[in-house]
């Protein structure tokens, strides 16, 4: 079993920065691969960045390439998602995943969900 719980979000201007945390219960948490996707509202969920278990590979979303950073520290059971040049098209409710297999998938196959942590972004 994991837990996982997001935190860090809030309301920024454009060009700002925020860094989320997924914070993870359970000893499982280093065989799993991390997610993070977002859902706008009126909007489906859509995959952002993952990363392994390791840390060692990254995989990010077209459009966010270039300005957030998905990390890993398995010491302290947390994902970081630092997010730079934020856009207004960011606005989202960010939410981290996991499951054990590394290639993002469609929502319905992640094993664990954390409840989500808004990020609004102004113009």
């Amino acid at each position: 079993q994991v837990q996982l719980v997001e935190s860090g979000g809030g309301l920024v201007q454009a060009g700002g920065s925020l860094r989320l945390s997924c914070a993870a219960s359970g000893r499982a948490f280093s065989s799993y691969a991390i997610h993070w996707f977002r859902q706008a509202p009126g909007k489906e969920r859509e995959f952002v960045a993952a990363v392994n278990w390791s840390g060692g590979s990254t995989i990010y979303a077209d459009f966010v390439k270039g300005r957030f950073t998905i990390s890993r520290d398995n010491a302290k059971n947390t994902v970081y998602l630092q997010m730079n040049s934020l856009k207004p098209e960011d606005t989202a409710v960010y939410y981290c995943a996991a499951r054990q297999k590394f290639v993002p998938t469609l929502p319905y196959e992640y094993d664990y969900w954390g409840q989500g942590t808004q990020v609004t972004v102004s113009s």
